[in-house]
């Protein structure tokens, strides 16, 4: 009998990724509460990602305008007939709401994307005004990051934010040169939110030993072995720089 493999949302980011990649793109999942967002210079796209056409997809859709004028929806192929009434009518519910539709066709391990539809700018130039701030969280959060090790569309998972990434980068080093102060950290490519992070020791990685000099906790160091990736990217930048 053959197996029946359930699909999951996280299961349409790969091939979107790869799409956006080959295009020239930078693509990030799950950046402030988005399951996807592809920059290249100033431009932003955003996309969400669901299992089936809902309406609680379109409103997500919807509210994520406030971000970008370029807002798509991505669903796995559905069964309709592409010329049916029903999916001639969904397609035109989609772009009343200027938003763009992507469909990825699953078939075993092969998965292709297919964009049916770009999104339509929002025609109030205000609208985009008044969310200015709120896009330049989304691009702050991704200048922030390293790379991209979220998975958009995952649920209940750990989510690498910018700031857990600099904890993890700062942990990193002091695991590696033992005692440091955050100026000496700083001058190691720590950033200037160093001090903050080592103050409040938001997941208690930190210890300091004696004023203004810190080694990283037993807690740190335990918890440093479930980050192999950013372990091996940071190292490998303090070699580098070296």
């Amino acid at each position: 009998m053959k197996e029946i493999i359930k699909l999951k949302e996280a299961d349409l980011y790969k091939p979107i990724q790869k799409h956006f990649l080959h295009e020239g793109f930078e693509v990030y999942g799950e950046v402030k509460d988005c399951d996807i967002a592809v920059v290249k210079d100033e431009e932003l796209i955003i996309i969400e990602l669901k299992l089936n056409l809902t309406v609680d997809l379109l409103i997500q859709a919807t509210k994520r305008k406030k971000l970008s004028e370029l807002v798509y929806i991505a669903i796995p192929k559905p069964k309709y007939k592409p010329r049916s009434k029903r999916w001639t009518d969904i397609c035109q519910l989609v772009k009343r709401l200027e938003l763009g539709l992507i469909l990825v066709s699953v078939s075993g391990k092969r998965k292709q994307v297919e964009i049916v539809f770009p999104p339509t700018p929002i025609s109030s130039r205000k609208k985009m005004t008044q969310n200015k701030r709120k896009r330049q969280e989304v691009l702050k959060e991704i200048n922030g990051r390293s790379a991209d090790f979220n998975i958009g569309g995952s649920n209940r998972t750990q989510i690498f934010t910018a700031y857990r990434e600099n904890c993890i980068q700062i942990a990193c080093y002091l695991e590696q040169a033992g005692e440091l102060s955050p100026k000496k950290l700083i001058e190691m490519g720590t950033g200037i939110k160093t001090s903050s992070i080592l103050t409040k020791n938001y997941y208690g990685w930190f210890e300091r030993i004696k004023r203004g000099v810190y080694v990283i906790s037993e807690k740190g160091k335990l918890d440093l072995k479930g980050y192999p990736d950013l372990m091996k990217y940071y190292l490998g930048k303090l070699n580098d720089e070296s």
